[in-house]
């Protein structure tokens, strides 16, 4: 039955018929709203307690089982301010080891929540006290860091307001939790990643699809039939499997928050998924950035913005009409979404575009963007370290891209004398040729929308940087992967392999270049500090805890080494940082150096 889902959801049908109707639309076409709930459980004060556990949760009317934490899903918001001493006592009701890391807060790294790097865990049946002072403002998050258990739903908001006046001027606020939620087991869908990594791609080019002109040119096609890559392959586990979330309710469930004509209303947007790169947009109204990660931003007006896993940022929306809006965050591969409503009053819903076309890898995220028109993302500073080419790129190299005398490219794509710091490993299945600074871009499918996407370059910060000296020195650092057995890993080393931290000395200043050797995007992370994206701003460089990487790309950082102790540095990507993607860094005392 062929339904036009934008005529639907616009009202082209009568209200009795769309009723009727309803049962016909996908999830998040669905004109209901049970999902109505203005605000989240709320826990402050100086002495907070949480409970984790087992329990179901009922996602668009089906049953799911879940791990919660004082019996919601997400876990309660944890109010604090800045100044403060916070104490939570934290009770694991599991039968297996659990935790808590504050994401994106700074506190000594015995409080930091990583078991087997900052702390043993939290044994079954047992508590474990958080204590730290509270020294920062802004939206952050908590989730678990042992197992898979972020998957089942054990995460939860963080708000922290500042000690003195808010620069951030707003009527009304709603915290909006994103993530995704699959009633497979995590560890089934672990494994079946590791037996066919393109289990969950339900969007592999079709011979109608190229005979229609819709994908890529047969031809093109081959060549990547050669490489054993697959275009499609944008996200490992996807809509296939996941339902979309919005704290905690389904599309079809469709969470509904209220504002009033006119009212500057503030929206502190957490991507706690597993895997889900997410792209923000609510049709009709434009956004304005005020935040990124917990610090405030120059305000900036926007139409669209992707969010990374564990990235956050908060939003100004002022809607003027007494009409309602649909909130949409489209997961980057376009299998399905998280959608919300925004609305005045009770009852009233808005059209819910469909899924737009999935985007496609190219050349660019294949490392060869100097190759492929890319070369206007290479910076001089990336080219004179050999990263990539400031030449013209108008005509293709084929040699350098490993073009083989049938035409072909070369199978393998793996030229060690590039990265030689690289390790020898099966879980290196390529190293980007010709890697770009993808800073200031949009995202995979994002670059010809037709309205405004935010890119890093977009960002400034409110506040001079506290630290504004030149690096000390530079490390290069390879995001290395497998896409065909399902390995991930930095610069060829997985955490399994027992390698020796990465050494940071005590005060020194470090400037990270992040290579994505893989057709992945990854979000990194590192714990314990903020670093400054080097985007051209200067002394107000944006400041973040977490960056997307994108495929192919270069994204560099400055960072000061200022927090002692060992500390997680990963992919948030849960299945990535699972199979390998994560190191420790550790930063030692300088009279321990000498």
């Amino acid at each position: 039955m062929q339904i036009d889902r934008r005529r639907f959801v616009s009202g082209a049908l009568g209200g009795g018929a769309a009723a009727a109707m309803a049962a016909w639309f996908p999830a998040w076409a669905q004109p209901v709203s049970a999902g109505l709930a203005a605000t989240l459980p709320t826990v402050s004060g100086n002495d907070i307690r949480l409970r984790i556990a087992r329990q179901t949760m009922r996602i668009d009317g089906k049953l799911s089982r879940a791990i919660g934490i004082n019996g919601t899903i997400p876990g309660p918001l944890v109010r604090l301010r800045e100044g403060q001493q916070a104490r939570l006592t934290v009770i694991n009701d599991l039968d297996e080891d659990s935790s808590i890391h504050w994401h994106g807060l700074i506190l000594p790294f015995q409080m930091d929540g990583v078991p087997g790097v900052s702390f043993p865990g939290i044994k079954p049946r047992s508590t474990f006290v958080y204590e730290f002072p509270v020294v920062q403002s802004g939206t952050y998050w908590y989730h678990s860091h042992s197992g898979l258990q972020e998957q089942l739903g054990h995460y939860g908001p963080i708000v922290i307001d500042p000690a003195g006046a808010d620069p951030i001027a707003h009527d009304r606020e709603h915290v909006i939790v994103l993530s995704d939620h699959s009633r497979l087991a995590p560890e089934e869908i672990f494994r079946k990643m590791k037996v066919n990594p393109g289990h969950f791609n339900r969007q592999r080019q079709t011979l109608s699809g190229l005979l229609a002109g819709k994908d890529q040119p047969l031809k093109e096609r081959v060549e990547w039939g050669r490489m054993r890559m697959d275009p499609t392959d944008v996200a490992d586990v996807n809509g296939s499997t996941y339902t979309f979330l919005v704290n905690g309710y389904g599309p079809h469930d469709n969470w509904t928050a209220l504002f009033a004509p006119g009212e500057r209303v503030r929206l502190r947007i957490v991507n706690a998924s597993a895997m889900s790169i997410f792209n923000v947009r609510i049709p009709g109204l434009r956004m304005t950035v005020v935040q990124a990660d917990g610090l405030n931003v120059v305000p900036v007006e926007i139409d669209e913005f992707q969010i990374g896993v564990a990235e956050t940022y908060d939003v100004i929306v002022t809607p003027v009409e007494e009409r309602a809006y649909s909130f949409v965050a489209e997961a980057n591969d376009r299998s399905g979404m998280a959608r919300a409503t925004l609305t005045p009053r009770v009852g009233m819903i808005a059209p819910v575009p469909a899924l737009r076309a999935r985007p496609l890898a190219t050349m660019k995220d294949m490392g060869m963007g100097a190759m492929s028109g890319g070369d206007a993302g290479c910076t001089p500073e990336h080219a004179a370290m050999g990263h990539c080419t400031v030449a013209d790129a108008s005509e293709p190299d084929h040699a350098a891209m490993g073009h083989g005398g049938h035409g072909g490219m070369d199978h393998s794509m793996r030229d060690f004398d590039v990265a030689p710091q690289v390790k020898r490993d099966p879980s290196v299945q390529s190293i980007s040729p010709m890697p770009v600074d993808r800073m200031g871009e949009p995202g995979q499918g994002l670059e010809d929308v037709g309205h405004e996407v935010l890119t890093y370059h977009h960002l400034v910060a409110l506040d001079r940087n506290p630290d504004v000296r030149a690096p000390d020195r530079s490390l290069d650092i390879h995001l290395t992967g497998n896409m065909e057995r399902f390995m991930w890993s930095f610069d060829g080393v997985k955490m399994s392999d027992h390698h020796e931290p990465i050494p940071f000395i005590e005060g020194e200043r470090v400037r990270v270049n992040l290579i994505n050797d893989s057709m992945m995007s990854h979000p990194i992370h590192l714990h314990g500090h903020f670093f400054e994206l080097v985007t051209g701003k200067g002394d107000h460089a944006p400041r973040k805890h977490t960056v997307i990487v994108q495929p192919g790309g270069i994204a560099t950082f400055d960072f000061t080494a200022d927090a002692l102790g060992d500390w997680a540095f990963h992919c948030h990507l849960l299945y990535h940082m699972h199979a390998g993607m994560m190191r420790v860094v550790s930063v030692r005392p300088r009279e321990d150096a000498a």
